[in-house]
């Protein structure tokens, strides 16, 4: 019995000391660019006081998320002293740096960091908005003003780099590019804008071109998106004026449908579902397609309607056939496919009365959601077709901008390692969610 006791002793010493593995989130919407957090041994509850806030460091200006990946945090920010709390609609000129920062992921001192000038006219100037890519030995990054880099992972050297508003003849569109790249194979697919390269696909590991597709009247700011259908895998395009499907491989078009964004604002990824497809953007454009599914078509099944959920800054979930997202107004919306029902709205993600464009970033873990609101609050709900179910909440930053005269925090979190990656204006901070 004393050998038998001694084994089983071993066994679960052995067993205690084996680490959990933790995932990472190294590009928007996390590594199946799908908004699903799938790590276990996370709270569901927050602590007494709130979440442990593991670490602190100070950033500068940006609504781009973190990246997480290796060992290491990857943000950008824009240093200027100029100010940045303004909707800069007149589009004057700001001067300073774009910054691409990297942390460790364990204590957050910066590794190293690669800068470069530049010269601001955008809307919302505080800083850039796309999130990071992180693949391998190497990380990808966007800056507001289409400042393009590849940068080795671990050191930050410069690998190549691209001014796509230099190199297709084209100046950014009123906020910026703000459409997040998506690797697929060897290409690096980019909105880029000018004449016939509305998107381009790059070479990943040099910069040169491979192909370019398409003429839309600015870029835009839905990031390109991949899905299968009909047995084809087709690069979906929501421009300014048309949601269009062309082949990632060669940029030859598939098919095209009439769309015309308010400002050329259409800032969401396609919703998929089935045989449909939703697209949606200011001023209630929104539009439900019908895919063919014996080859590569569509055909408009409805438009524009002032109940469906018409995205600004967060990108809407599918679940089953029901959607959920903020729509313009500030609502909390529940949409049913494809008949276009509005389920529920509520107000509640903000707790206060909705002024327009209010913001809360979905992410799904298990049977719930996380949200991150633009008060700086992390929460719990759970999300049905029945209705919005708060479970907890706990405020972790400040707001450090404004919009619509009001305090906000617009950036989308990173969860990896069952921690909350979260920036404001002013620091990035690492919120402990284990068990």
């Amino acid at each position: 019995m004393s050998i038998r006791l001694n084994i089983l002793r071993i066994i679960a010493a052995t067993v205690s000391v084996i680490p959990a593995t933790a995932d990472d989130w190294p590009q928007w919407m996390g590594p199946q660019r799908d908004n699903v957090w799938r790590e276990t041994g996370i709270i569901s509850r927050f602590p007494d006081g709130g979440p442990q806030i593991l670490w602190r460091t100070p950033i500068a200006g940006g609504y781009s998320g973190p990246a997480v990946a290796g060992g290491r945090v990857y943000v950008t920010d824009y240093q200027t002293a100029d100010n940045v709390r303004t909707d800069n609609f007149e589009r004057r000129e700001l001067t300073g740096i774009e910054r691409v920062l990297c942390l460790d992921e364990a204590t957050g001192r910066v590794q190293w960091k690669h800068e470069y000038p530049v010269r601001y006219t955008v809307s919302y100037p505080s800083g850039p908005r796309c999130t990071p890519n992180v693949e391998g030995d190497f990380v990808w990054t966007l800056g507001a003003e289409g400042d393009l880099y590849c940068l080795e992972a671990a050191t930050g050297r410069v690998v190549w780099s691209v001014d796509l508003k230099q190199r297709y003849g084209t100046k950014a569109a009123l906020w910026g590019y703000a459409a997040h790249p998506l690797i697929d194979g060897d290409r690096l697919l980019c909105l880029a804008g000018g004449t016939g390269s509305h998107i381009v696909a790059l070479d990943k590991k040099t910069g040169g071109e491979i192909w370019r597709s398409s003429t839309s009247p600015e870029q835009g700011y839905s990031p390109p998106t991949i899905i299968t259908c009909a047995g084809v895998r087709q690069l979906i395009l929501l421009k300014p004026d048309a949601v269009a499907s062309i082949s990632p491989e060669t940029g030859k078009e598939y098919w095209s449908i009439p769309y015309e964004a308010t400002n050329g604002s259409i800032i969401m990824s396609p919703v998929f579902s089935g045989e449909y497809l939703y697209a949606a953007g200011y001023s209630n454009r929104n539009l439900l397609v019908q895919l063919d599914l014996t080859r590569p078509g569509a055909k408009e099944v409805w438009r524009d309607r002032s109940d469906a959920i018409s995205p600004v800054n967060v990108q809407p979930f599918l679940l089953d056939d029901v959607v959920y997202g903020f729509d313009q107004k500030g609502l909390l919306r529940a949409l049913r496919l494809p008949d276009g029902a509005r389920l529920w709205e509520t107000s509640d993600v903000t707790g206060r009365r909705p002024a327009g464009s209010e913001t809360a970033f979905l992410v799904r873990h298990g049977d719930h959601f996380w949200l991150f609101n633009e008060l700086g609050e992390l929460l719990i709900a759970r999300l049905t077709p029945e209705g919005y179910q708060e479970i907890d909440r706990a405020k972790v930053i400040e707001q450090t901008n404004t919009a619509f005269g009001r305090d906000v925090v617009w950036s989308m979190p990173a969860f990896a390692s069952r921690h909350a990656y979260i920036r404001n204006d002013h620091e990035i901070i690492c919120v402990n969610l284990a068990k």
